[in-house]
């Protein structure tokens, strides 16, 4: 069970937390403790989102907690808002008194709250407990909650101790952790094993490049393969990235930590499943063997790329692990990365675009973004747009000719690795929180994982 939850126990006190809202305060009113009633009142408590109220107890102690949220079929309601909860709360034992709108999200939301990251500095730790609430499955929040601490504190910690050989560390755990295998294929030895981009965009660090591949599950299940981008840090190589861009450019391996979070509530939840995780793991340096704007180099799958930005790293690394993965005909292969500022500027941080041609597969991952509070929205693999990445010496430009349609030439770029895959994802997340929000602490972020493991549960779940 997460540390933010706890079981009711006999004897165990648990302060109540009373959810508040237009529609239910009259009703509340009558069932507070009048001095509560009065005390609320005072000061200047409201049944508005976001609002709270701490009461008075018997003898000094904490006698519950008044919680505004909006109206239940409001377009702008966060079901995440009673994550906030964990902010302010005192060490203590928690209950829900009354239902928020989703009990089951409003607890997620309390124990992603909890979140702090403390390699670096000791902090003051939350020591807010929440009883499990009715019909909640808390091993299923417990599981979701542990994976995206996992990708948490991935993406927060600095590249100085989050290099390629520290992400294949963090899989080697996880694999250890859940029986899986796992195989590293590293250095020149990408060039024997026929992986040229990956080691085309990590030979010039002073740490190797590699490519991570773990693997689970009875080989006779449907196959899902997971894809993550690695990029354990982004200078932009020869086309230097300012400063201003540089600074957040640890978190450029977040596509690698969330499939990584992913693939733990999947082993955890045991899908039936046969689950193979890639990561190529590189730094996109600058030395005397970095590549160079118009080099280039053949793939893995065979066309060969040339290189109109050297900023554009990700999508060479992920073309050659989706070539890998491809060739074994996956029942689902997923992509997943921090791959293009124009996704931003179109969706914003907090809505990453995906990308696919499976009708049925769109719906459903929408549905389930949707109910989980995971949001994802789906933008066009608008095929016309294919013309932007000609190039006039290779078979295809790492970059388009313009400045328009970033995101969707990347996941075009990426389509021309995917040929068997029965079904191709791609999403194109930001991985980071710019300004704390409710479950939500400010920095690194688990994006599309949740939504994605429901839906496999739903499809693949026992």
């Amino acid at each position: 069970m997460h540390p933010a939850f706890t079981t009711a126990r006999k004897g165990t006190r648990s302060v109540p937390i009373w959810f508040a809202t237009a529609a239910n305060w009259a009703k509340l009113r009558r069932a507070l403790d009048a001095k509560a009633l009065r005390f609320a009142q005072a000061s200047g408590f409201e049944p508005r989102a976001g609002k709270y109220a701490l009461l008075p107890g018997e003898n000094g102690t904490l006698g519950g907690i008044l919680f505004g949220l909006d109206a239940a079929d409001a377009a702008a309601n966060d079901r995440f808002l009673p994550g906030r909860l964990a902010e302010f709360l005192p060490t203590g034992t928690y209950r829900f008194a009354n239902a928020p709108h989703d009990a089951r999200l409003a607890a997620l939301a309390f124990a992603l709250g909890t979140y702090r990251f403390g390699r670096y500095r000791d902090g003051a730790k939350n020591a807010a407990r929440l009883v499990s609430p009715a019909g909640v499955d808390v091993a299923d929040l417990s599981r979701i909650a542990a994976a995206v601490t996992l990708a948490r504190d991935l993406i927060n910690t600095p590249a100085n101790d989050m290099g390629p050989a520290e992400l294949q560390s963090a899989a080697r755990a996880l694999a250890r952790r859940h029986g899986a295998r796992l195989r590293v294929v590293s250095g020149e030895d990408l060039l024997r094993r026929n992986f040229p981009l990956i080691h085309a965009v990590g030979r010039a660090a002073a740490r190797p490049p590699r490519l991570i591949d773990l693997t689970w599950g009875r080989a006779g299940d449907p196959k899902v393969t997971l894809v993550g981008k690695g990029v354990c840090f982004d200078t932009g190589g020869l086309d230097l990235k300012p400063s201003s861009a540089m600074l957040m450019m640890k978190k450029d391996m977040g596509g690698a930590a969330c499939v990584l979070a992913l693939a733990h509530m999947i082993m955890d939840r045991g899908l039936r499943l046969r689950l193979r995780v890639l990561i190529p793991a590189v730094e996109n340096a600058v030395s005397g063997g970095a590549m160079r704007p118009l080099d280039v180099y053949p793939s893995r799958k065979g066309p060969s790329v040339e290189i109109g930005n050297t900023d554009a790293e990700g999508r060479l690394v992920l073309a050659d692990a989706l070539a890998l993965a491809d060739e074994e005909k996956p029942d689902l292969l997923l992509d997943m990365g921090t791959l293009t500022g124009a996704a931003r500027v179109a969706l914003g941080p907090d809505l990453p675009p995906f990308y696919t041609d499976d009708e049925k597969l769109a719906a459903d991952l929408a549905r389930h973004a949707a109910a989980e509070n995971d949001p994802l929205w789906r933008l066009p693999l608008w095929r016309p747009y294919s013309a932007m990445l000609e190039s006039k010496t290779a078979d295809i430009n790492n970059v388009s000719s313009g400045t328009f349609a970033g995101s969707i030439t990347c996941a075009l770029f990426l389509s021309r690795f995917v040929e068997y895959a029965r079904a191709w994802l791609h999403v194109d997340i930001y991985a980071w929180t710019p300004g704390a929000r409710p479950g939500r602490p400010e920095g690194g972020e688990c994006q599309a994982a949740r939504a994605v493991y429901a839906l496999l549960k739903e499809r693949y779940g026992r």
